[in-house]
C-alpha cells in the first residue's frame, strides 16, 4: 500500500521561500532550498532525534532561544536563520568543544578524507584552537568486539552507536559509562560487543571512533573507489557499495541505501562476508579427479571431461542450483538440461516439489506484499521462520513497525524466536506442525468461538468472504491445536491480534513447504490468506523467505522440475532434490552441482552421500566444500558475486542488478560463457551472448518478466508485480483444497532444525568471521532435559534409526517440551543426517 501523499508547506529560511514537507525535522527541510544545516548525533535511520551534539542550532523568529534543527518539525510560516553571528557563534563554540580532547590525528586515521568532523571543523570551525592543556588519554584501540576497533579519544559521545544497539537492533549492549569527560561507549557488562548486526556502528560513527578491524590501515579515500552490487549472501539481498582497490581488490562493504529494501542496514555476515572474494581457499582454476585426488588442468581439458560425462549421461542428467545464481545462470542451466540434455531433473529447492497451482497462487500480485509494506501494515505474522539468521535486514524491519508504530506482531514457529518480546502474541508448535498450527488459526479464524471481529469497512465479515472465495471451512471437530502441539489459548490470541487490525502481511518460510506434508502445509497457508483477506489490494499481503538467497528467482526463470521458465506446468516432470540424491546410480548417472552443496544444506545426507559417490559429478564451485572434495570428478570455478553481472529478485519480487566489481582472480571464468559453452558443445550450434542480452533473453522468455530492461531496474531494483508485464501472470483462483488434519505426530523427542546465520561457507572462509562459526548445540526444555538426567553443557547424542549427531546440550526455557532443536549446515555433525523430510522423534542419550 502506498503511504499517504506528503503535504507540502513553506517556510522562510536565510531569506528564502521554501516548499518543504509537513513536519519534516528543519535540518532535512533546509536541504529544499539548498541550505545545509551541519549535524552530528542526528541520523534519520535512528528514528527520533534527540538534539544530543547541539551542532545543528539555528534561530526561529519568535523563539528567543536557539533551537536543535534535527528535533524541530518544520511548520507554515516558519522563519528560520542559520547565518546570523549568534547561530556561528554558537556553531564555532561546538566544534571547539568538541575538539577539545580530541586528537587531531586525521592524517593516521582511518576516517580521514571522509570524515564529516573533519569536513565540519573547517564548514563551521573558528580554524584555529585556544586549547593549549593536555589531552584525555585512553589507552587505544581496544577491541570493542573481534570486528570493532574503538579509540575512545576521537570519540565525540553523539549516541549514534548506543542508540543503535538500543533501537535499531535491540541487543541493548552498547551503553554510555562514567560521566563527564570520563564517559565512554562500551558493553554494560564489559564482554565483546557480538551480534549479527554490530558492523553498522562503524558506518554511523561521524569521526573515528570506531573503526573495521578487517578495514582498519588498508587504504585512504583517495586510493579506492566504489562499486555498487547486490550481496547474494542471504534472501534480504541487501544493496551493498564494495570499496575496490587496484580493481581487483575488495576491501570493505558499505551499505547503499534503499528504502524498498535494506533501510540502509547491513548485518554482518554481508559487511564482512566480501572476504570470501580474496581467500587463499579459493578456487582459481579448473581440476579434474585423477587417482582419486582433484589436480588442476587447463580449461580446455577440464571442457572437454565436462562435455564426455554430460554427453554420456544425457537425459540420465540431474541439476542442483545453489541460491547463489542469478536469474541468468539459473535460466541458462535448465536450457541446458531440459533443451540440450533432456532433462527435467534440475531443481533450486531442498525439500520437494512446489505443486504448480499454488506456485502461481503465490506468486499472485495481489497476494505479494514488498518489504515497504511493513511500515504501514496494521499487522505481522511471522511464521515458520526466524528472521535473524534467514533474513535478518527483514528481522530489523519487523522490529522498526512495532517499536515506532506499535504494530501487533504474531509469531509463529516451533523454536524460541528472536522476535518473541515484541510479539502481541506467540504461537509455539511442535517441529514439522507446521500444517496443523495454520489449520488451526484457519479454523479459529474463520469457525473459531471467540467474539466476531467487525469487518473492516468494504469488507465482508472472514466468515462471509470465507463463504464467498469458496473456501471450505475445516473440520468444526478437528483438535488443531492438539496435533500441532500448541496451546489453544495461544491459538485464540493469536487469531485475536489478527482480526481487525488493516492490513497484514505474513512473512513466511519456504521450509514450511518441504518435506512429505509441505503441499498440506502450503494448502493451509493459502487458506489462511485467504481467511485473512491478503488479496485485496490494500497492503496485505505473503513475504516468502526462500532458503536460498535467490530462491524466488531461480523458481521463475525454470529451476524447478515441475514447472518451466515462467512458472509454466513441466511435463512430464522431473525429480525433485530428495528424488535425486535416491536416483543417482540407478535411473540418473550423471550431477551437476552449480554452486550447490547438498552434503551441508539438504536433508537426508546418508542419501546424498550414497548417490553422489555414483555417478558423474561436475561442480561449478568458488570451495573446495564436502560434496565437492569427496564426489567432484570435475571442478570449474565459480565466480563471487562481486565478479557477476546480471540479476536476482528479491523474495517481495524486485529484481535487482548484480555488477561486477572486481576482475576475476586467476582462471576464474564467467560462469555464463561456461554454461554457454556447454550448451555449444553439447548441441552442436554456436551460442554466446553478452550479459545484458542474456537478461533480455531471460526476461523474454518470462511472461511477467517481459519488457523489463537493465536500465529500468537500474541501481534500486523495481518489481515485476508493478510493471505491464504482471498481467501475463496466469490469473488462477487461490486452489481450493480441503482442510484435513494431518495424521498423529510421532511418539518422543520431535526434531527440529534451527537454520543460523553463521552456518555459511562465508564464516569458514572469511576470516573476520571465522569466531562466529557455529559449534552443533542441541536445544532443549529443562523439563525434558532433567528428566533424561542432562545438564546444560553436557555432551549428548541425538540418534535416529542408528544415526547419531553429537552435540552440546544447551537449555531454552521457552523451548516447548518434547522438542529438540539442532543446528543446521554446521561443518560437523550436521543436523541434515537426521532429517528426511519427515517429522522424526529421535533418542537423546548423554555422549
Amino acid at each position: 500500500m502506498a503511504p499517504p501523499a506528503e503535504r507540502f508547506v513553506t517556510f522562510e529560511i536565510d531569506g528564502r521561500e521554501v516548499a518543504a514537507p509537513e513536519c519534516s525535522m528543519l535540518v532535512d527541510a533546509a536541504k529544499y532550498g539548498d541550505v545545509e544545516i551541519p549535524v552530528f548525533c542526528y541520523e534519520p535511520k535512528l528514528g527520533q532525534p534527540v538534539g544530543a551534539c547541539r551542532m545543528c542550532l539555528v534561530e526561529i523568529e519568535g523563539i528567543p532561544k536557539l533551537q536543535t534543527a534535527c528535533s524541530t518539525a518544520v511548520k507554515d510560516g516558519m522563519v528560520v536563520v542559520t547565518t546570523s553571528d549568534r547561530v556561528k557563534s554558537a556553531q564555532n563554540a561546538i566544534v571547539e568543544f568538541l575538539l577539545v580532547n580530541h586528537p587531531l590525528d586525521c592524517p593516521v586515521c582511518d576516517k580521514g578524507g571522509e570524515c564529516p568532523l573533519q569536513d565540519i571543523s573547517f564548514g563551521w570551525g573558528a580554524g584555529r584552537s585556544r586549547f593549549i592543556e593536555p589531552k584525555r588519554h585512553f589507552k587505544k584501540p581496544i577491541e570493542l568486539s573481534p570486528l570493532v576497533a574503538i579509540d575512545r579519544e576521537r570519540c565525540i559521545l553523539c549516541y549514534r552507536c548506543v542508540r543503535f544497539s538500543q533501537e535499531i537492533a535491540e541487543d541493548y549492549q552498547l551503553v554510555f559509562l562514567e560521566r563527564a569527560d570520563h564517559t565512554y561507549v562500551g558493553t554494560h557488562d564489559g564482554r565483546p560487543y557480538v551480534g549479527p548486526f554490530s558492523g553498522n556502528i562503524v558506518e554511523l560513527c561521524p569521526v573515528g571512533a570506531l573503526t573495521s578491524t578487517a578495514y582498519r590501515f588498508r587504504a585512504r579515500p583517495w586510493d579506492i573507489e566504489g562499486s555498487g552490487t547486490i550481496c547474494t549472501l542471504c534472501p534480504s539481498q541487501c544493496n551493498v557499495e564494495l570499496t575496490v582497490r587496484d580493481d581487483n581488490t575488495v576491501l570493505r562493504a558499505l551499505a547503499r541505501d534503499n528504502v524498498d529494501v535494506d533501510d540502509g542496514w547491513l548485518c554482518d555476515k554481508g559487511r564482512f562476508g566480501y572476504e570470501v572474494t580474496s581467500a587463499r581457499e579459493r578456487i582459481t582454476e579448473p581440476m579434474v579427479r585423477d587417482a582419486g585426488a582433484l589436480r588442476p588442468v587447463s580449461w580446455e581439458l577440464a571442457m572437454e571431461e565436462a562435455v564426455r560425462g554430460l554427453d554420456r549421461a544425457g537425459e540420465r542428467t540431474a541439476a542442483l542450483v545453489g541460491g547463489q545464481a542469478t536469474n541468468e545462470e539459473g535460466f541458462l542451466l535448465q536450457f541446458l538440461m531440459r533443451s540440450v540434455l533432456g532433462s527435467p531433473h534440475v531443481d533450486s529447492r531442498r525439500g520437494g516439489a512446489l505443486d504448480p497451482e499454488q506456485a502461481l497462487a503465490l506468486a499472485r500480485p495481489d497476494l505479494s506484499a514488498a518489504v515497504a509494506d511493513l511500515d504501514t501494515a496494521g499487522a505481522v505474522l511471522v511464521v515458520g521462520t526466524e528472521l535473524v539468521d534467514e533474513a535478518p535486514i527483514l528481522d530489523l524491519r519487523v522490529r522498526k513497525a512495532v517499536r515506532r508504530r506499535h504494530v501487533p506482531l504474531v509469531v509463529a514457529t516451533s523454536r524460541p524466536s528472536s522476535l518473541d518480546p515484541n510479539a502481541a502474541a506467540v504461537l509455539r508448535y511442535a517441529p514439522g506442525a507446521d500444517e496443523a498450527v495454520l489449520g488451526a488459526l484457519v479454523a479459529q479464524l474463520v469457525g473459531g468461538d471467540g467474539e466476531r471481529a467487525k469487518p473492516r469497512a468494504g469488507r465482508a465479515s472472514l466468515h462471509e468472504a470465507a463463504e464467498q472465495l469458496g473456501m471450505r471451512r475445516p473440520p468444526a471437530d478437528a483438535d488443531w491445536s492438539k496435533l500441532a502441539g500448541a496451546s489453544a489459548d495461544d491459538v485464540r490470541e493469536a487469531a485475536g491480534a489478527l482480526r481487525g487490525s488493516g492490513p497484514i502481511v505474513v512473512i513466511w518460510g519456504e521450509r514450511l513447504s518441504h518435506g512429505e506434508r509441505g503441499r498440506q502445509a502450503v494448502g493451509a497457508l493459502l487458506a489462511l490468506a485467504r481467511a485473512l483477506g491478503l488479496n485485496t489490494g490494500d497492503g496485505s499481503g505473503m513475504i516468502e523467505i526462500p532458503t536460498g538467497a535467490n530462491g524466488r528467482g531461480l523458481r521463475e526463470v525454470g529451476c524447478l522440475p515441475n514447472l518451466g521458465p515462467g512458472l509454466a506446468a513441466v511435463e512430464p516432470p522431473g525429480l525433485t532434490a530428495p528424488e535425486i540424491a535416491g536416483a543417482l546410480g540407478n535411473s540418473l548417472a550423471s550431477l551437476v552441482l552449480f554452486q550447490a552443496d547438498p552434503l551441508r544444506t539438504h536433508p537426508d545426507r546418508a542419501a546424498w552421500e550414497r548417490g553422489l559417490d555414483s555417478g558423474f559429478v561436475l561442480a561449478v564451485s568458488d570451495f573446495i566444500t564436502e560434496s565437492v572434495g569427496r564426489f567432484a570428478d570435475v571442478v570449474l570455478p565459480a565466480e563471487s558475486y562481486a565478479e557477476k553481472e546480471g540479476t536476482v529478485t528479491h523474495p517481495d519480487g524486485r529484481l535487482q542488478r548484480v555488477r561486477q566489481a572486481i576482475g576475476r582472480p586467476g582462471d576464474v571464468r564467467a560462469q555464463t560463457d561456461v554454461l554457454l559453452e556447454l550448451i555449444t558443445e553439447l548441441s552442436g550450434a554456436p551460442f554466446s551472448a553478452a550479459p545484458a542480452q542474456l537478461t533480455r533473453l531471460m526476461t523474454d522468455t518470462v511472461p511477467f518478466y517481459r519488457g523489463l530492461t537493465l536500465d529500468e531496474i537500474g541501481g534500486r531494483g523495481l518489481r515485476w508485480q508493478d510493471t505491464d508485464a504482471a498481467g501475463q501472470l496466469p490469473q488462477t483462483p487461490l486452489p481450493e483444497m480441503e482442510l484435513e488434519p494431518p495424521p498423529e505426530p510421532p511418539e518422543g523427542l520431535r526434531l527440529g532444525v534451527a537454520p543460523s546465520l553463521w552456518a555459511a561457507p562465508e564464516t569458514d572462509h572469511a576470516a573476520s568471521l571465522r569466531f562466529l562459526a557455529p559449534r552443533q548445540q542441541a536445544e532443549l526444555s529443562a523439563e525434558d532435559a532433567g528428566r533424561l538426567g542432562i545438564g546444560s553443557g553436557d555432551e549428548i547424542e541425538v540418534a535416529v534409526n542408528g544415526t547419531s549427531v553429537r552435540a552440546r546440550a544447551a537449555l531454552r526455557t521457552a523451548v516447548p517440551p518434547g522438542s529438540v532443536f539442532l543446528i543446521e549446515g554446521t561443518n560437523d555433525e550436521n543436523a541434515t543426517a537426521l532429517t528426511n523430510g519427515a517429522s522424526r522423534a529421535v533418542e537423546v542419550r548423554k555422549a
